[in-house]
């Protein structure tokens, strides 16, 4: 009894129908993401054959995050966090079709996929901080870090089985149109599964925006110096430690493996991650949690550094499997501090900046390895950011010491955090 009550509490935020369906559409859309982005840098490095477009892609994703961030964490707090997830999911199977015209006309340059790579990156500044905000809703609030766990879980299988599907598809038909035509149907079975979701109705004025208001999830974030440094690490660590983006060159040029290697090398991050990610979720964070998200940064920043050095194909799935397992460690615990820290009319436009972060951490990371690569060459880059990670970890440390400080993950609150004035519809009328 005592064991099946254990189990039970292991999975408790899946007796909530709700998180069954957003995590079956969220599953989707994942995997489309996953299998695309595969898709897409197979062919900018065919057509281009320089690493340095690899890192473009990367930043054709996350300029339209720079100048919608602020407008879309808003939006995300004024209007119903599932109409905007329903309208995302519609859009991305757009851009994936938009790929998909383009492929079927031959293309001879990269510049039409960097167009719709736009199209996705916008779609993508709506989507993140409506993800973020809205997962609170579907669990109680002791059930949270569970639902954080195997949200994670769901996410990393997704980008497990995403990056292999891809390549596969890429691989035995030479041709990316496949895997286009796949994404699109299913963000779009993503979309219906969403209308299967009932929530509580929660009034949202549909006023215009101030300036002001817009701003306050930047002023909450910042006079908040735990969300601070966990957003913050997770921005310059990754920034670093981006191997991920240089990984068609490794498939290509140095373990030669083509295509379908790339999508093995692209999912074992995700195999380490999804592990982890089960185990946190039947064996919790009980206490310092805070001191081992830093210790799992830098054993991220080590295994990159292996990667970087590694010639052999089996230590090289090794060490993105830890590398990816280390890592789930931070995004469990980041992910949970910032949602639980953050009172909920807050939570779109604090949720906005963390996906900027997370963008710059993730695209412009591709960016700049892509770069440091074109100028030092692909061994070296990887091996400075596994480096600089490490760097940053013991920065962090000293310049944050509240991370450190963090015990319980459940007994964080958005009553203990920093006073900070949030800006209402009544205080606009009053004005």
């Amino acid at each position: 009894m005592k064991s099946d009550s254990s189990e039970s509490q292991a999975r408790a935020a899946f007796h909530y129908p709700n998180f069954r369906w957003y995590m079956s559409a969220r599953f989707l859309v994942t995997i489309s993401s996953e299998m695309q982005s595969v898709a897409v840098a197979w062919q900018v490095y065919e057509i281009t054959h320089r690493p340095l477009d690899l890192g473009l892609v990367g930043l054709a994703q996350f300029l339209p995050g720079i100048f919608l961030f602020l407008i879309a964490g808003h939006v995300a707090d004024r209007v119903a966090r599932q109409r905007i997830l329903q309208g995302c999911y519609a859009a991305f199977s757009l851009c994936s079709l938009l790929l998909l015209f383009f492929t079927l006309h031959r293309l001879n340059s990269a510049y039409p996929i960097y167009l719709a790579l736009l199209g996705n990156g916008a779609v993508r500044a709506f989507n993140g901080p409506a993800s973020q905000a809205f997962l609170p809703l579907l669990v109680p609030r002791e059930h949270f870090p569970n639902a954080v766990a195997w949200g994670s879980s769901i996410f990393q299988t997704a980008t497990i089985a995403g990056p292999m599907i891809g390549g596969l598809l890429y691989g035995i038909t030479g041709s990316p149109a496949p895997v286009y035509t796949s994404a699109a149907i299913a963000y779009m079975v993503a979309f219906v599964l969403m209308l299967q979701i009932r929530t509580p109705v929660t009034e949202r004025s549909g006023g215009a925006a101030s300036t002001t208001m817009v701003l306050d999830g930047l002023r909450y974030i910042w006079r908040n110096k735990l969300i601070l440094g966990a957003i913050s690490l997770d921005l310059f660590a990754v920034l670093l430690g981006g191997a991920v983006a240089l990984l068609p060159v490794y498939a290509r040029e140095i373990l030669n493996v083509g295509a379908a290697g790339l999508g093995i090398l692209r999912s074992a991050p995700g195999v380490g991650a999804v592990l982890m990610a089960v185990v946190i979720a039947h064996w919790p964070l009980r206490r310092n949690a805070g001191a081992s998200m830093l210790w799992c940064v830098a054993g991220f920043g080590v295994f990159t550094v292996v990667f970087g050095l590694s010639r052999d194909l089996a230590l090289s799935l090794a060490a993105l499997v830890l590398l990816g397992a280390f890592d789930m460690v931070s995004v469990i615990v980041r992910h949970t501090m910032i949602q639980l820290a953050t009172p909920d009319e807050m939570r779109g436009r604090v949720s906005a900046v963390n996906m900027v972060f997370i963008g710059a951490s993730n695209e412009v990371g591709q960016f700049e390895s892509g770069i440091t690569a074109q100028w030092l060459g692909t061994i070296p880059a990887v091996v400075l950011g596994g480096i600089g990670t490490i760097l940053i970890v013991a920065l962090w440390a000293r310049l944050f010491p509240s991370l450190r400080q963090v015990d319980e993950l459940t007994e964080i609150s958005a009553f203990a955090a920093p006073s900070v004035n949030v800006t209402t519809d009544a205080d606009l009328a009053a004005e």
